[in-house]
C-alpha cells in the first residue's frame, strides 16, 4: 500500500464503529509491510527477529521497538525533511536526548484523538467551556500535548474556552476569577492540563483558603503524572484533593495516558477508586509482556506495557514501553515505571534493538521476542 492508501484506510477504520479484532489485524499487517518496507532501521530489528510481512500472520507477533530506540535513530517511513509535524519526547531521560516522531500529515493524529476523545471524556457533552492549564502549540510546537490540547480546545471547546497558563505561569488572579465566574454561571466547565500543573493550583488554593464548586457536569482530564517533578502525590491523595478543591465528583476526574511514540491515547472511566483501568479505542491493542523474553504475562500479573496504534502508521506502530501494568477485565491498570528486572530488561531490549538496527551483529537473545509463529 502507498502513504495515501494507508492514510485513506486509517480514517475509514477510525471513522467505523463496527472494525473488530479480524479487520484489526488484517490491517496491523498491511501496515507492518508498509513499515518494513519504507523504514530500514525497523526492517533489520524484524529480520533479526525472524518476522517479515511474509511469515508474519498475527499482529502479536509483529516486533515492538523500545520508545528508547527514538532517541536514537529515525524511525520514519517517509522523507523526515517532508513532514508536517515533528513531535518530541520531554528529554527527562537518557542524557536528555529527545526521541522525535514525525508525522507527514496530522489528519490521522487528529482523527484518532478526536474520535477517541469525544467517546471516552466528552460523554453527552458536543462542547464545553474549557480551561487548559498547559502552554499553546504555539509556545511548545513540538509537543504532542499542547497539540492534543489544542485540538481539544478546538474541536470540542465552547465560548469562553482559554488558556489559564502562559509563558511567565499561571495569573493566580486571572485563574480564580475564571473559576468564580463559571461556578456562577451553572453551566458545566472542563478543567484540562498536566497532571503537576493542577498540584500548583491545588498548592496555591491551599496557601489562600481557596476552593470552587464547579457546576454539576463539569469534567477535570489530568495527564502525565509526577516522574521529574519536585515532589509525587499518591493516585488517591491526588483525585481526592481534585474533588474537593474543585467540587467535581471523582468519577468525573479522568486521567488520560499517551505519549509521544503513540498516536492514540487511553483513558479511564474516572477514578472515584485507584488506580484506575484504562483503555483505549478499536485501533490500538495493549499486551503485557516480560520485557527480557517479549512473552506475554498471564492476565492479572504485573509485567511492561506494549502498544499496538494503527494510527502511528509512519514510523512503528508496535512499541514496547517502560511503564509496569497488569492486565484486567476493562484494559490495564497502570502501575508506574518499570523498577528492577523489569527495567533492566527494557534496556537490555532498547541494546539489542539499537545494536541490529544499526547494523550491527547482535550476539544476545534478549529483549523482546516476535512471539510464536502463526
Amino acid at each position: 500500500m502507498t502513504e495515501a492508501e494507508i492514510i485513506k484506510t486509517l480514517l475509514d477504520f477510525i471513522a467505523s464503529d463496527c472494525a473488530g479484532d479480524e479487520e484489526f489485524n488484517a490491517l496491523a499487517l498491511k501496515i507492518f509491510d508498509y513499515q518494513f518496507q519504507n523504514n530500514l532501521p525497523y526492517q533489520l530489528f524484524c529480520r533479526q527477529r525472524e518476522q517479515t510481512p511474509r511469515t508474519t500472520k498475527n499482529w502479536r507477533d509483529i516486533p515492538a521497538v523500545p520508545i528508547n530506540g527514538y532517541k536514537d535513530l529515525c524511525l520514519s517511513c517517509c522523507d523526515p525533511k517532508s513532514v508536517e509535524r515533528t513531535f518530541m519526547t520531554s528529554g527527562t531521560t537518557k542524557d536528555g536526548l529527545r526521541g522525535q516522531c514525525r508525522h507527514p500529515t496530522l489528519s490521522v493524529y487528529d482523527a484518532s484523538m478526536v474520535a477517541a476523545f469525544r467517546q471516552y471524556f466528552m460523554e453527552e457533552h458536543e462542547r464545553l467551556r474549557m480551561g487548559i492549564l498547559f502552554p499553546t502549540e504555539q509556545a511548545m510546537p513540538n509537543s504532542s500535548l499542547a497539540h492534543y490540547l489544542a485540538l481539544a480546545l478546538k474541536e470540542f471547546g465552547s465560548e469562553g474556552s482559554r488558556y489559564l497558563l502562559s509563558n511567565d505561569g499561571i495569573d493566580w488572579k486571572e485563574l480564580f476569577t475564571e473559576l468564580e465566574q463559571v461556578e456562577q454561571s451553572g453551566e458545566p466547565y472542563a478543567l484540562l492540563g498536566a497532571s503537576f500543573s493542577f498540584v500548583h493550583v491545588m498548592d496555591e488554593m491551599a496557601r489562600v483558603g481557596k476552593s470552587v464548586s464547579l457546576p454539576e457536569g463539569s469534567r477535570i482530564l489530568d495527564t502525565g503524572g509526577f516522574k521529574g517533578q519536585s515532589r509525587e502525590l499518591e493516585l488517591d491523595n491526588f483525585y481526592e484533593s481534585l474533588s474537593s478543591r474543585f467540587g467535581v465528583l471523582r468519577e468525573d476526574c479522568i486521567n488520560m495516558y499517551g505519549m509521544t511514540e503513540l498516536s492514540t491515547q487511553f483513558y479511564d472511566s474516572g477514578n472515584a477508586s485507584c488506580p484506575s483501568a484504562k483503555s483505549g479505542p478499536n485501533w490500538v491493542r495493549s499486551r503485557i509482556v516480560n520485557p527480557l523474553t517479549g512473552a506475554e504475562i498471564q492476565k492479572g500479573e504485573r509485567g511492561v506495557l506494549a502498544h499496538h496504534d494503527l494510527a502511528h502508521f509512519n514510523c512503528v506502530s508496535s512499541i514496547l514501553t517502560e511503564d509496569a501494568g497488569v492486565e484486567v477485565d476493562d484494559g490495564f491498570i497502570l502501575l508506574g515505571r518499570a523498577e528492577g528486572v523489569e527495567a533492566k530488561g527494557c534496556s537490555m531490549a532498547v541494546d539489542e534493538f539499537l545494536k541490529v538496527a544499526k547494523g550491527e551483529a547482535c550476539d544476545t537473545n534478549c529483549g523482546i521476542s516476535s512471539g510464536s509463529k502463526s
